[in-house]
Protein backbone atom coordinates (compact mmCIF):
# COMPACT_ATOMS: atom_id res chain seq x y z
CA UNK A 1 0.00 0.00 0.00
CA UNK A 2 3.03 2.16 0.73
CA UNK A 3 4.44 1.31 -2.63
CA UNK A 4 3.67 4.72 -4.64
CA UNK A 5 5.47 8.00 -4.08
CA UNK A 6 4.15 10.79 -2.53
CA UNK A 7 5.40 12.88 -5.57
CA UNK A 8 4.78 11.02 -8.40
CA UNK A 9 8.08 9.01 -8.80
CA UNK A 10 6.03 5.16 -8.42
CA UNK A 11 3.51 5.62 -10.91
CA UNK A 12 3.24 2.98 -13.41
CA UNK A 13 5.49 3.68 -16.76
CA UNK A 14 2.93 4.45 -19.65
CA UNK A 15 0.35 5.82 -16.78
CA UNK A 16 -1.31 9.18 -16.20
CA UNK A 17 1.15 11.12 -14.31
CA UNK A 18 -0.60 11.72 -11.04
CA UNK A 19 -0.80 15.74 -10.20
CA UNK A 20 0.34 16.97 -6.59
CA UNK A 21 -2.47 19.37 -5.02
CA UNK A 22 -1.45 22.96 -4.27
CA UNK A 23 -0.75 23.45 -0.91
CA UNK A 24 -3.68 25.73 -0.14
CA UNK A 25 -5.99 22.84 -0.45
CA UNK A 26 -4.29 20.72 2.25
CA UNK A 27 -6.26 20.20 5.24
CA UNK A 28 -3.21 19.94 7.25
CA UNK A 29 -1.89 23.49 5.77
CA UNK A 30 -5.02 25.13 6.55
CA UNK A 31 -5.09 23.91 9.98
CA UNK A 32 -1.76 25.02 10.81
CA UNK A 33 -2.36 28.34 9.10
CA UNK A 34 -4.97 28.72 11.51
CA UNK A 35 -3.19 27.33 14.45
CA UNK A 36 -0.35 30.05 13.70
CA UNK A 37 -2.78 33.40 12.57
CA UNK A 38 -4.59 32.77 16.22
CA UNK A 39 -0.95 33.46 18.15
CA UNK A 40 -1.47 30.08 20.19
CA UNK A 41 1.65 28.04 18.10
CA UNK A 42 4.39 31.03 18.64
CA UNK A 43 6.88 31.56 20.38
CA UNK A 44 7.29 34.03 23.80
CA UNK A 45 9.36 36.48 21.41
CA UNK A 46 6.53 36.65 18.81
CA UNK A 47 3.64 36.74 20.91
CA UNK A 48 5.56 39.56 22.47
CA UNK A 49 5.86 41.07 18.86
CA UNK A 50 2.58 40.76 17.91
CA UNK A 51 1.56 42.31 21.50
CA UNK A 52 3.68 45.28 20.45
CA UNK A 53 2.14 45.59 17.30
CA UNK A 54 -1.74 45.76 19.15
CA UNK A 55 -0.35 48.64 21.54
CA UNK A 56 1.58 50.62 19.22
CA UNK A 57 -2.25 50.18 17.16
CA UNK A 58 -4.43 50.90 19.98
CA UNK A 59 -2.43 54.16 20.68
CA UNK A 60 -2.43 55.08 17.60
CA UNK A 61 -6.02 54.72 17.13
CA UNK A 62 -6.70 56.73 19.91
CA UNK A 63 -4.53 59.63 18.89
CA UNK A 64 -6.46 59.49 15.88
CA UNK A 65 -9.61 59.93 17.95
CA UNK A 66 -8.08 62.75 19.50
CA UNK A 67 -7.02 64.86 16.58
CA UNK A 68 -10.57 64.26 14.94
CA UNK A 69 -12.40 65.60 18.07
CA UNK A 70 -10.30 68.49 18.15
CA UNK A 71 -10.65 69.29 14.57
CA UNK A 72 -8.20 70.05 12.40
CA UNK A 73 -5.66 72.41 14.04
CA UNK A 74 -3.02 70.36 15.15
CA UNK A 75 -0.80 70.38 18.46
CA UNK A 76 2.15 72.80 17.83
CA UNK A 77 3.65 73.11 21.25
CA UNK A 78 4.70 69.80 23.06
CA UNK A 79 5.77 70.69 27.17
CA UNK A 80 9.34 70.01 27.73
CA UNK A 81 9.53 67.14 30.11
CA UNK A 82 10.67 67.98 34.29
CA UNK A 83 14.23 67.61 35.30
CA UNK A 84 14.18 64.46 37.10
CA UNK A 85 11.71 62.43 35.27
CA UNK A 86 11.52 59.05 33.69
CA UNK A 87 11.35 60.53 30.37
CA UNK A 88 13.75 63.28 30.82
CA UNK A 89 16.17 60.16 31.92
CA UNK A 90 15.04 58.30 29.06
CA UNK A 91 15.88 61.21 26.35
CA UNK A 92 18.89 62.25 27.69
CA UNK A 93 20.35 57.98 28.07
CA UNK A 94 18.71 58.14 24.43
CA UNK A 95 20.63 60.78 23.21
CA UNK A 96 23.82 59.81 24.78
CA UNK A 97 23.44 56.04 23.55
CA UNK A 98 22.88 58.08 19.95
CA UNK A 99 25.71 60.45 20.26
CA UNK A 100 28.51 57.67 21.49
CA UNK A 101 27.32 55.55 18.48
CA UNK A 102 27.66 58.28 15.67
CA UNK A 103 30.86 59.00 17.78
CA UNK A 104 32.65 55.35 17.12
CA UNK A 105 31.01 55.48 13.68
CA UNK A 106 33.94 58.28 13.09
CA UNK A 107 37.23 57.98 12.25
CA UNK A 108 40.20 58.96 14.34
CA UNK A 109 43.68 60.58 13.62
CA UNK A 110 45.37 57.29 13.11
CA UNK A 111 42.45 56.15 10.73
CA UNK A 112 43.13 59.42 8.73
CA UNK A 113 46.95 58.88 8.95
CA UNK A 114 46.42 55.00 7.16
CA UNK A 115 43.73 56.34 4.80
CA UNK A 116 46.39 58.86 3.43
CA UNK A 117 49.60 56.13 3.32
CA UNK A 118 46.67 54.01 1.37
CA UNK A 119 46.24 57.40 -1.10
CA UNK A 120 49.44 57.75 -1.59
CA UNK A 121 50.52 54.19 -2.14
CA UNK A 122 47.71 52.86 -4.65
CA UNK A 123 47.42 56.47 -6.93
CA UNK A 124 49.22 57.23 -10.17
CA UNK A 125 51.67 60.70 -10.91
CA UNK A 126 50.39 62.51 -13.38
CA UNK A 127 52.99 62.95 -16.22
CA UNK A 128 52.37 66.52 -16.80
CA UNK A 129 51.57 68.34 -13.56
CA UNK A 130 53.36 65.72 -10.92
CA UNK A 131 49.85 65.26 -8.88
CA UNK A 132 48.76 62.44 -7.48
CA UNK A 133 45.44 60.86 -9.04
CA UNK A 134 43.69 57.84 -9.06
CA UNK A 135 41.31 56.33 -11.69
CA UNK A 136 37.38 54.66 -10.50
CA UNK A 137 39.29 51.57 -10.29
CA UNK A 138 42.38 52.90 -8.04
CA UNK A 139 39.29 54.25 -6.31
CA UNK A 140 37.83 51.09 -5.95
CA UNK A 141 40.99 49.08 -5.22
CA UNK A 142 41.80 51.77 -2.46
CA UNK A 143 38.55 51.18 -0.71
CA UNK A 144 39.29 47.74 -0.21
CA UNK A 145 42.56 48.28 1.34
CA UNK A 146 41.08 50.82 3.63
CA UNK A 147 38.65 48.85 4.55
CA UNK A 148 40.88 45.72 5.17
CA UNK A 149 42.99 47.98 7.29
CA UNK A 150 40.38 50.48 9.02
CA UNK A 151 37.42 48.67 8.84
CA UNK A 152 33.91 49.64 7.39
CA UNK A 153 33.40 52.73 9.23
CA UNK A 154 35.75 54.45 6.10
CA UNK A 155 33.44 52.61 3.27
CA UNK A 156 30.86 55.51 3.02
CA UNK A 157 33.44 57.85 2.06
CA UNK A 158 34.39 55.82 -0.96
CA UNK A 159 30.92 55.79 -3.10
CA UNK A 160 30.11 56.23 -6.56
CA UNK A 161 28.67 59.79 -5.85
CA UNK A 162 31.68 60.98 -3.89
CA UNK A 163 34.25 59.97 -6.30
CA UNK A 164 31.56 62.20 -8.87
CA UNK A 165 31.80 65.18 -6.48
CA UNK A 166 35.38 65.88 -7.75
CA UNK A 167 36.82 67.69 -10.52
CA UNK A 168 38.20 64.78 -13.51
CA UNK A 169 40.79 64.99 -15.83
CA UNK A 170 40.44 63.94 -19.42
CA UNK A 171 41.73 60.58 -18.20
CA UNK A 172 38.74 60.70 -15.98
CA UNK A 173 41.17 60.74 -12.54
CA UNK A 174 40.43 62.68 -9.73
CA UNK A 175 43.62 63.99 -6.98
CA UNK A 176 43.51 62.53 -4.33
CA UNK A 177 44.49 65.82 -2.12
CA UNK A 178 41.20 67.01 -2.47
CA UNK A 179 39.39 63.99 -1.97
CA UNK A 180 41.54 63.56 1.03
CA UNK A 181 40.65 67.13 2.65
CA UNK A 182 36.78 66.05 1.98
CA UNK A 183 37.52 63.45 4.42
CA UNK A 184 38.92 65.32 6.83
CA UNK A 185 36.86 68.04 6.79
CA UNK A 186 33.12 65.76 6.88
CA UNK A 187 34.75 63.74 9.83
CA UNK A 188 35.48 67.31 11.78
CA UNK A 189 32.58 68.66 11.02
CA UNK A 190 30.80 65.73 12.21
CA UNK A 191 32.87 65.84 15.59
CA UNK A 192 31.86 69.35 15.88
CA UNK A 193 28.00 68.60 15.47
CA UNK A 194 28.51 65.91 17.75
CA UNK A 195 30.29 67.69 20.77
CA UNK A 196 27.64 70.66 20.15
CA UNK A 197 24.58 68.41 20.27
CA UNK A 198 26.05 66.85 23.47
CA UNK A 199 25.99 70.31 25.30
CA UNK A 200 22.39 71.13 23.71
CA UNK A 201 20.86 70.86 27.11
CA UNK A 202 17.10 70.97 25.82
CA UNK A 203 18.05 68.92 22.67
CA UNK A 204 16.06 71.69 20.10
CA UNK A 205 18.85 72.17 17.74
CA UNK A 206 20.25 75.58 19.23
CA UNK A 207 22.93 76.21 21.49
CA UNK A 208 22.19 79.13 24.35
CA UNK A 209 25.68 81.66 24.59
CA UNK A 210 26.59 79.78 27.50
CA UNK A 211 26.24 76.17 25.58
CA UNK A 212 28.40 77.97 23.21
CA UNK A 213 31.32 79.19 25.46
CA UNK A 214 31.35 75.47 26.71
CA UNK A 215 32.23 74.08 23.36
CA UNK A 216 34.71 76.82 22.71
CA UNK A 217 36.07 76.21 26.51
CA UNK A 218 36.66 72.50 25.38
CA UNK A 219 38.19 73.43 22.06
CA UNK A 220 40.94 75.88 23.59
CA UNK A 221 43.78 72.90 24.63
CA UNK A 222 43.38 71.53 21.28
CA UNK A 223 44.37 74.30 19.28
CA UNK A 224 47.39 75.28 19.38
CA UNK A 225 47.30 79.57 18.83
CA UNK A 226 45.48 79.09 22.26
CA UNK A 227 47.00 76.92 24.16
CA UNK A 228 49.40 79.33 26.33
CA UNK A 229 46.43 81.49 27.25
CA UNK A 230 46.47 82.69 30.92
CA UNK A 231 43.75 80.87 32.75
CA UNK A 232 42.36 84.19 34.28
CA UNK A 233 41.54 85.45 30.18
CA UNK A 234 39.48 81.97 29.16
CA UNK A 235 35.82 83.20 30.34
CA UNK A 236 36.39 86.69 28.69
CA UNK A 237 37.68 84.81 25.45
CA UNK A 238 35.29 82.35 25.37
CA UNK A 239 32.70 85.20 25.75
CA UNK A 240 33.85 87.37 23.31
CA UNK A 241 34.40 84.21 20.83
CA UNK A 242 30.95 83.45 21.27
CA UNK A 243 29.62 86.60 20.45
CA UNK A 244 30.63 86.32 16.60
CA UNK A 245 28.65 83.12 16.24
CA UNK A 246 25.71 84.64 17.57
CA UNK A 247 26.31 87.98 15.96
CA UNK A 248 26.26 86.36 12.46
CA UNK A 249 24.64 83.24 13.56
CA UNK A 250 21.12 84.59 15.12
CA UNK A 251 20.32 87.40 13.41
CA UNK A 252 16.79 88.09 15.13
CA UNK A 253 18.45 87.76 18.36
CA UNK A 254 16.21 85.36 19.98
CA UNK A 255 19.34 84.02 22.16
CA UNK A 256 20.09 81.19 20.14
CA UNK A 257 21.87 79.82 17.38
CA UNK A 258 20.86 76.89 15.03
CA UNK A 259 23.71 74.13 15.09
CA UNK A 260 23.52 72.97 11.80
CA UNK A 261 23.84 77.07 10.86
CA UNK A 262 27.05 77.40 13.29
CA UNK A 263 28.69 74.39 11.41
CA UNK A 264 28.03 75.71 7.96
CA UNK A 265 29.45 79.62 8.78
CA UNK A 266 32.77 80.80 7.91
CA UNK A 267 32.80 81.48 11.78
CA UNK A 268 33.79 78.07 12.82
CA UNK A 269 35.80 77.86 9.95
CA UNK A 270 38.19 80.86 10.97
CA UNK A 271 38.06 79.45 14.84
CA UNK A 272 39.90 76.53 13.00
CA UNK A 273 42.52 78.29 11.99
CA UNK A 274 43.87 78.64 14.96
CA UNK A 275 45.04 74.64 14.60
CA UNK A 276 47.96 76.16 12.75
CA UNK A 277 51.54 75.77 14.80
CA UNK A 278 52.86 79.45 15.77
CA UNK A 279 55.97 78.03 13.81
CA UNK A 280 54.86 77.85 10.74
CA UNK A 281 55.40 81.66 9.80
CA UNK A 282 51.26 83.14 11.33
CA UNK A 283 51.71 87.10 11.04
CA UNK A 284 50.39 89.31 14.16
CA UNK A 285 48.60 90.75 11.36
CA UNK A 286 46.97 87.41 9.92
CA UNK A 287 46.42 87.05 14.05
CA UNK A 288 44.64 90.29 14.26
CA UNK A 289 42.53 89.83 11.33
CA UNK A 290 41.38 86.73 13.01
CA UNK A 291 38.45 87.19 15.48
CA UNK A 292 39.04 84.37 17.52
CA UNK A 293 43.05 84.66 17.88
CA UNK A 294 44.38 85.74 21.17
CA UNK A 295 45.69 88.56 19.87
CA UNK A 296 42.63 89.60 18.85
CA UNK A 297 40.40 89.40 22.06
CA UNK A 298 43.21 90.96 23.82
CA UNK A 299 42.63 93.83 21.46
CA UNK A 300 38.57 94.19 21.79
CA UNK A 301 39.00 94.35 25.94
CA UNK A 302 42.09 96.52 25.71
CA UNK A 303 39.91 98.92 23.54
CA UNK A 304 36.98 98.46 25.60
CA UNK A 305 39.18 99.82 28.98
CA UNK A 306 40.57 102.43 27.42
CA UNK A 307 36.88 103.93 26.47
CA UNK A 308 35.98 103.41 29.46
CA UNK A 309 37.08 106.29 31.24
CA UNK A 310 35.13 106.23 34.10
CA UNK A 311 35.42 102.70 34.75
CA UNK A 312 31.90 101.90 35.28
CA UNK A 313 31.94 99.32 32.93
CA UNK A 314 29.81 101.02 30.34
CA UNK A 315 30.37 103.32 27.64
CA UNK A 316 27.91 106.46 27.49
CA UNK A 317 27.66 108.41 23.76
CA UNK A 318 30.92 110.68 24.46
CA UNK A 319 33.06 107.94 25.13
CA UNK A 320 32.13 106.07 22.34
CA UNK A 321 32.78 109.09 20.19
CA UNK A 322 36.63 108.14 20.95
CA UNK A 323 36.88 105.06 19.05
CA UNK A 324 38.99 104.85 15.99
CA UNK A 325 40.71 108.32 16.83
CA UNK A 326 37.00 110.02 16.88
CA UNK A 327 36.67 109.90 13.16
CA UNK A 328 32.93 108.22 13.24
CA UNK A 329 30.14 111.20 12.92
CA UNK A 330 28.26 112.41 16.11
CA UNK A 331 24.95 111.61 14.18
CA UNK A 332 25.89 107.84 13.70
CA UNK A 333 27.08 107.48 17.24
CA UNK A 334 23.41 108.86 18.59
CA UNK A 335 21.82 106.33 16.27
CA UNK A 336 23.62 103.48 17.53
CA UNK A 337 22.77 104.52 20.91
CA UNK A 338 19.04 104.20 19.35
CA UNK A 339 18.73 101.59 17.94
CA UNK A 340 20.85 99.03 19.15
CA UNK A 341 21.52 99.96 22.84
CA UNK A 342 18.96 99.12 25.40
CA UNK A 343 17.81 101.93 27.76
CA UNK A 344 18.98 101.72 31.70
CA UNK A 345 16.90 100.42 34.20
CA UNK A 346 16.11 103.59 35.85
CA UNK A 347 15.07 104.91 32.54
CA UNK A 348 15.98 108.39 31.03
CA UNK A 349 17.92 109.32 28.12
CA UNK A 350 21.01 109.20 30.59
CA UNK A 351 20.94 106.38 31.98
CA UNK A 352 21.00 104.70 28.55
CA UNK A 353 25.12 103.17 28.11
CA UNK A 354 26.41 100.52 25.99
CA UNK A 355 27.42 97.28 27.73
CA UNK A 356 30.31 94.98 26.57
CA UNK A 357 28.21 92.59 24.95
CA UNK A 358 26.52 95.92 22.45
CA UNK A 359 29.79 96.88 22.13
CA UNK A 360 30.90 93.83 20.74
CA UNK A 361 28.23 93.82 18.18
CA UNK A 362 29.30 97.16 17.34
CA UNK A 363 32.98 96.35 16.49
CA UNK A 364 32.00 93.34 14.61
CA UNK A 365 29.13 95.28 12.44
CA UNK A 366 32.12 97.92 11.79
CA UNK A 367 34.93 95.42 10.94
CA UNK A 368 31.95 93.33 8.65
CA UNK A 369 30.56 95.73 6.76
CA UNK A 370 30.36 94.22 3.68
CA UNK A 371 28.25 91.35 5.27
CA UNK A 372 24.70 91.39 5.44
CA UNK A 373 24.36 90.76 9.50
CA UNK A 374 27.09 93.62 9.22
CA UNK A 375 25.16 95.87 6.61
CA UNK A 376 22.00 94.96 7.96
CA UNK A 377 23.14 96.23 11.76
CA UNK A 378 24.41 99.77 10.05
CA UNK A 379 21.35 100.37 7.61
CA UNK A 380 19.03 100.53 10.85
CA UNK A 381 21.86 103.34 11.86
CA UNK A 382 21.06 104.85 8.40
CA UNK A 383 17.51 104.99 8.74
CA UNK A 384 16.86 107.93 10.42
CA UNK A 385 13.21 107.82 10.31
CA UNK A 386 12.86 104.24 10.61
CA UNK A 387 10.78 103.77 6.95
CA UNK A 388 13.17 101.39 5.82
CA UNK A 389 14.68 103.32 3.02
CA UNK A 390 17.33 106.06 2.20
CA UNK A 391 16.17 109.06 0.51
CA UNK A 392 18.30 111.76 -0.49
CA UNK A 393 17.61 113.76 2.28
CA UNK A 394 18.62 111.06 4.09
CA UNK A 395 21.90 110.97 2.43
CA UNK A 396 22.48 114.84 2.97
CA UNK A 397 21.84 114.57 6.33
CA UNK A 398 24.21 111.88 7.31
CA UNK A 399 27.24 112.97 5.04
CA UNK A 400 26.73 116.86 6.41
CA UNK A 401 28.67 115.66 9.41
CA UNK A 402 31.31 113.85 7.33
CA UNK A 403 32.09 116.99 5.60
CA UNK A 404 32.23 119.09 8.76
CA UNK A 405 35.05 116.73 9.80
CA UNK A 406 36.72 116.72 6.37
CA UNK A 407 36.91 120.32 6.36
CA UNK A 408 37.98 120.22 10.02
CA UNK A 409 40.97 117.57 8.63
CA UNK A 410 42.93 120.82 6.51
CA UNK A 411 40.74 119.17 3.11
CA UNK A 412 39.31 120.52 -0.31
CA UNK A 413 36.06 121.80 0.16
CA UNK A 414 33.28 119.45 -1.16
CA UNK A 415 30.09 119.22 -2.69
CA UNK A 416 27.24 117.47 -0.82
CA UNK A 417 25.56 117.08 -3.55
CA UNK A 418 27.97 115.32 -6.21
CA UNK A 419 28.72 113.17 -3.21
CA UNK A 420 25.08 112.17 -2.95
CA UNK A 421 24.86 111.46 -6.46
CA UNK A 422 27.89 109.60 -6.72
CA UNK A 423 26.52 107.77 -3.63
CA UNK A 424 22.86 107.08 -5.96
CA UNK A 425 25.29 106.08 -9.26
CA UNK A 426 27.38 103.14 -7.34
CA UNK A 427 23.98 101.82 -5.30
CA UNK A 428 21.76 101.98 -8.56
CA UNK A 429 18.43 101.36 -6.75
CA UNK A 430 15.67 99.22 -8.13
CA UNK A 431 13.44 102.94 -7.14
CA UNK A 432 15.53 106.12 -8.18
CA UNK A 433 13.93 108.03 -5.50
CA UNK A 434 14.99 105.45 -2.37
CA UNK A 435 17.83 103.39 -1.44
CA UNK A 436 16.72 100.34 -0.01
CA UNK A 437 18.90 97.45 2.23
CA UNK A 438 18.18 94.98 -0.30
CA UNK A 439 19.82 97.53 -3.15
CA UNK A 440 22.95 97.63 -0.85
CA UNK A 441 23.19 94.07 -0.38
CA UNK A 442 22.81 93.41 -3.91
CA UNK A 443 25.49 96.68 -5.43
CA UNK A 444 28.05 94.86 -3.99
CA UNK A 445 29.43 98.15 -2.46
CA UNK A 446 27.01 98.32 0.63
CA UNK A 447 29.97 98.84 2.54
CA UNK A 448 31.65 101.24 1.13
CA UNK A 449 28.56 103.43 0.79
CA UNK A 450 27.80 103.08 4.75
CA UNK A 451 31.49 103.96 5.59
CA UNK A 452 31.24 107.21 3.55
CA UNK A 453 28.66 108.14 5.35
CA UNK A 454 29.70 107.32 8.86
CA UNK A 455 33.52 107.62 8.82
CA UNK A 456 35.52 110.22 7.55
CA UNK A 457 38.32 108.03 7.20
CA UNK A 458 36.29 106.05 5.30
CA UNK A 459 35.13 108.74 2.78
CA UNK A 460 38.98 109.74 2.80
CA UNK A 461 39.80 106.05 1.97
CA UNK A 462 36.94 106.02 -1.16
CA UNK A 463 38.59 109.39 -2.34
CA UNK A 464 41.90 108.17 -2.23
CA UNK A 465 41.08 104.70 -3.76
CA UNK A 466 43.31 104.82 -7.02
CA UNK A 467 45.95 105.90 -5.04
CA UNK A 468 45.72 103.28 -2.46
CA UNK A 469 45.56 100.75 -4.62
CA UNK A 470 48.48 101.93 -6.38
CA UNK A 471 50.37 101.49 -3.02
CA UNK A 472 49.26 98.04 -2.77
CA UNK A 473 50.71 97.50 -6.32
CA UNK A 474 54.25 98.70 -6.25
CA UNK A 475 55.62 96.92 -3.25
CA UNK A 476 54.46 93.61 -5.16
CA UNK A 477 56.02 94.99 -8.73
CA UNK A 478 58.91 94.99 -6.36
CA UNK A 479 58.80 92.01 -4.99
Amino acid sequence: MYSGSSDGEGHEPGGPARKIPPASSMLWVRNLRRYIGSGAGLGSEALMELETKRILLDIFKEKQQKNAEAGSIPSFYKKKPEEGSISHRVQRLAKYRFLKKQSDLLLNADDLDAMWVCLRENCVIDDATSAEKMNYEDFCHIASVCTEQIGPKCRRFFSPSNFMKFEKDESGRIAILPFYLYVMRTVSLTQARIDMSELDEDSDGFLQPHEMEAYIRGLIPNLAQLRDMPAAFVQMYCRIAAHKFFFFCDPHRRGKACIKKVLLSNCLQELMELHQESEEEVTDTEQAENWFSLTSAQRICDMFLGLDKDMNGTLSKQELREYADGTLTDIFIERVFDEHVRRGKSGGGNAREMDFESFLDFVLALENKDTPEGLTYLFRCLDLSGKGYLTTADIHTLFRDVHQKWIEGGNYELCIEDVRDEIWDMVKPADPLRITLADLLSCKQGGTVASMLIDVRGFWAHDNRENLLQEEEEPEEEG
